[in-house]
């Protein structure tokens, strides 16, 4: 498109977006449950079994103390990234600490060394002891609930996690898809964290929930996912519940029919108890799975179901989010086609009417040929005469889109959250919260009406206006669609979702010391401002396309001109220059002919599926059975 001068600034943006999140796209699923239920071995056994040993932490007790996530990052060198506890002591969210990584603690690992990454790794469950007055102002210590608190030792003093946050970049197949691995530390952990409640879990694209097989649903497994995954039934199909550690009730002393029967039970009772279709929840034992495929012991293997699991995962979630991205890119494709087709269509248009031209001078003397150079010329000079309508039309658009992006700004944001902010102040617990909440999210989703009502105008306006440099000049310019906001809509209905549910009775006693609650209304202005900056991407985009097509036709129209006089004044310094015009038109149409097919060859190639080999003939890929979440996949 860059050879043939299709390529302007609007064009090349939505490119580069589209490109970008082709390569960007991230698979987020989210490892929650209370401790010891075996989250770690059921990470080390789905994606770490080659390395012939356990590479998370894993055993009896606590393991992960801190929010660990498993990604790959390109250009980094695979690293273990732990951020200090003391950081919350500061008003900053993660967030805002990943873009600050000198604060972060880094060890590298040796991917060829098993022993050395699991040393390394094995950091995340490391604790230090402060006293209570540090643990209350670290979040790990509250007055009101008194139940929650970590133990005191002799001295008065208490363990806390060390360690913040963890990122580990390790180039696992997987990991190098795009897939990020959220490994969740239990109960206390996850209340105490804002950012981890509201804007890392929700934000996951599918969440695994373990329980243990032996108790099913305990009242702590109830009150996680009550408090923190109870969502609407549309997000049932992204919450998969995993009863592990089967292994418990295998009884040698019982026929295998019976200990099936159990094991289907506890599945059932606890699919209802968690109000989920039976379907969403599946029993399994990590243990035996990571033992039997270091062992290579196909039968255990089978006996722990886990490859079940894994085809679970590849299909609902991978598959998923493929089948999303793939529809992304096939619509982006599909509008750049059309938009560059309606820029080789005015060339056509063009050349077509200079044909018309130069044809109907065949025979004829000087005196007609003067008469047409000076048709051109009146034609160019009303043409550059329309340049103060189309400034005008400008200027007005500019103008309604900055008042937008400044109600979408910051500035915009900080306004609609102080009286929440004012809410927060002070210490102790705070009543009447949930209603300033409410008033909060009622004024953020009037700006986001706001924003949609001045899309609706702007493409009225322009829609007018197009169509009148239609009529005059012969374009065919097309407003597109403004941006539809449902989407964003429903993503602030999910935000305030898990913000009222987070400062319901049993969390506003969490709500008490001010840190904690400077921490939630930082984790709430980070995630509107994700909208905002979302709603405005999409205006200034949508903004970019519609006058980029104003500037593309005006410049076509434009080289359109120079060019028919470049012919008249050929045609007048000799009798052969008509001759050769109208063969290059001919070459020209032709060539246009070219550049289209290898357009549509091009883009045809950004949006088909790929072929698998391996599937048999007939046999189409969608309907192909997807891989298990293994190394080999």
């Amino acid at each position: 498109m860059g050879a043939h001068e299709l390529m302007d600034t609007a064009v090349q943006e939505r490119l580069r977006r589209l490109e970008e999140q082709v390569r960007s796209d991230k698979v987020t699923v989210a490892f929650v449950a209370e401790f010891s239920r075996g989250k770690s071995e059921l990470i080390n056994a789905i994606f770490f079994a080659g390395y012939g040993r356990r590479i998370m932490p894993a055993g009896a007790g606590r393991t992960t103390m801190c929010p660990t996530e498993l990604c790959f990052e390109a250009g980094m060198e695979p690293c273990l990234r732990l951020l200090p506890i003391e950081t919350r002591l500061q008003p900053l969210g993660v967030a805002e600490w990943r873009l600050r990584p000198g604060s972060w603690v880094r060890l590298a690992l040796n991917t060829d060394d098993a022993e050395q990454m699991a040393a390394a790794i094995a950091k995340v469950s490391q604790m230090r002891r402060v006293t209570v007055d540090d643990a209350r102002a670290l979040g790990f210590w509250s007055d009101a609930a008194d139940a929650d608190n970590p133990l005191q030792d002799e001295a008065g003093m208490v363990q806390v996690p060390m360690w913040r946050h963890a990122i580990v970049n390790l180039p696992h197949p997987l990991l190098k898809q795009g897939l990020v691995i959220l490994d969740t530390p239990g109960l206390n952990a996850v209340g105490a964290e804002p950012e981890l409640t509201i804007n890392l879990i929700p934000q996951a694209h599918a969440v695994v929930f373990l329980l243990a097989a032996d108790t099913g649903v305990t009242r702590s497994d109830l009150s996680i996912w009550r408090d923190y995954l109870g969502m609407a039934e549309d997000a049932f199909d992204e919450r998969l519940v995993v009863l592990n550690k089967i292994d418990t009730l295998w009884d040698a002393l019982s026929p295998p029919e019976q200990v099936q029967a159990q094991i289907e039970r506890q599945r059932l009772e606890s699919a209802e108890v968690l109000g989920v279709p039976a379907s969403q929840v599946m029993a399994v034992s990590a243990l035996k799975g990571l033992q039997a495929k270091i062992r290579c012991d196909d039968m255990l293997l089978q006996a722990s179901a886990l490859p079940q699991l894994e085809v679970a995962l590849a299909t609902g979630i991978m598959g998923r989010r493929q089948a999303i991205l793939r529809a992304t890119v096939a619509s982006g494709v599909a509008s750049l086609q059309a938009e560059v087709r309606r820029v080789i269509n005015i060339r056509r248009r063009d050349l077509d009417d200079q044909m018309l031209e130069l044809r109907s001078l065949r025979g004829k003397n000087a005196s007609v040929i003067e008469a047409m150079r000076a048709r051109i010329e009146v034609e160019q000079r009303e043409f550059e005469a329309s340049a103060t309508r189309i400034q005008a039309l400008r200027a007005v658009h500019l103008k309604m889109l900055r008042k937008l992006f400044l109600q979408l700004g910051p500035g915009g944001l900080k306004a609609q959250l102080q009286a929440l902010g004012d809410a927060l102040q002070g210490t102790g617990v705070r009543l009447g919260v949930r209603k300033v909440y409410g008033e909060t999210f009622a004024r953020v989703r009037a700006t986001l009406q706001e924003a949609e009502a001045a899309g609706i105008e702007i493409h009225a306006m322009l829609g007018g206006t197009f169509r009148q440099l239609n009529a005059d000049y012969g374009f065919s310019l097309q407003v597109p669609a403004a941006p539809a906001m449902q989407d964003h809509v429903a993503e602030l209905s999910l935000i305030e979702q898990r913000h009222l549910q987070y400062v319901g009775v049993v969390s506003a006693l969490r709500l008490a010391p001010q840190e904690q609650a400077q921490r939630l209304l930082r984790a709430l202005a980070m995630r509107v401002r994700t909208v905002y900056e979302a709603v405005a991407n999409d205006l200034e985009l949508w903004s970019k396309t519609a006058l980029a097509q104003l500037d593309a036709q005006l410049r076509e129209r434009e080289r359109s001109f120079v060019r028919r006089m470049e012919a008249v004044d050929r045609i007048q310094q000799a009798a052969s220059g008509l001759v050769e015009r109208i063969a290059e038109i001919e070459a020209a149409e032709q060539g246009l002919g070219g550049i289209e097919s290898r357009l549509l060859e091009l883009t045809a190639e950004l949006v088909q599926q790929p072929v698998d080999h391996d599937a048999p003939a007939g046999q189409d890929q969608a309907a192909t059975v997807p891989q298990p979440l293994t190394t080999s996949a």
